[in-house]
């Protein structure tokens, strides 16, 4: 059960910040991204990972790379935009998110979306999900969750990528940011957690910095 929370932020663009304070503090590293988007419903906050639009890496990956009907999975999806980009490249999509009220405003923006959008949770996935997914997209999801999870949470992104199948990961990069002073969420991820996704047979096979080195592009396959 999601607590109650009242959001009085003077600035909207502040309230994710104390709602992630909040539920930590009461041990629900996840428990934040209901309010948050309940709280952005009534203009109380904002979804800053929110820019109305498909991510650029990812539009670009997917130009060369279409689905022809291929299973994809995209964590995380937020309000949809990169899971539209994925199902509009052919693949036979499913997103997920934490927070059931961005999946209700997500069927309301898409009401004729082929994409099956449902209510999941990264560290407790589907069992039906392993190994499951042609295409894994992973896009400043995992860095919004506090380190004590976040292995478990990238355990999981690699656990979704069938035989044959590949993953590309996006984050912000941890070593292109002053951590002392950092104030989160999100938590940007360093080379080694990004790199810890390559494991029980899923490889690396890309890592590159982009946007002047401030983000982690990743890809990997599954032999």
């Amino acid at each position: 059960m999601i607590a109650k929370v009242t959001v009085m932020a003077s600035d909207p663009k502040k309230a994710d910040q104390r709602l992630a304070r909040e539920a930590l503090a009461a041990g629900n590293p996840t428990g934040w991204f209901e309010p948050l988007y309940v709280a952005a419903e009534t203009g109380d906050a904002v979804v800053p990972w929110d820019r109305g639009a498909p991510n650029a890496e990812l539009v670009s990956w997917l130009e060369e790379h279409p689905g022809s009907g291929r299973q994809a999975l995209v964590v995380g999806s937020g309000f949809g935009n990169d899971a539209e980009a994925v199902a509009a490249a052919g693949y036979a999509t499913t997103a997920f998110d934490v927070a059931p009220t961005a999946i209700e405003a997500t069927r309301r923006r898409f009401p004729e979306s082929e994409v099956d959008y449902v209510v999941a949770d990264l560290l407790a996935p589907p069992e039906e999900w392993r190994r499951a997914f042609d295409l894994v997209v992973e896009i400043i999801t995992v860095q919004s969750m506090p380190r004590d999870v976040r292995a478990a949470a990238l355990a999981s992104l690699s656990g979704f990528i069938a035989p044959g199948g590949v993953a590309i990961v996006g984050s912000v990069a941890e070593e292109n940011n002053d951590m002392t002073t950092w104030s989160g969420p999100p938590w940007p991820l360093n080379q080694a957690e990004i790199e810890s996704i390559a494991r029980d047979g899923v490889q690396l096979t890309r890592l590159d910095r982009t946007r002047d080195g401030d983000r982690w592009w990743a890809e990997f396959k599954m032999s």
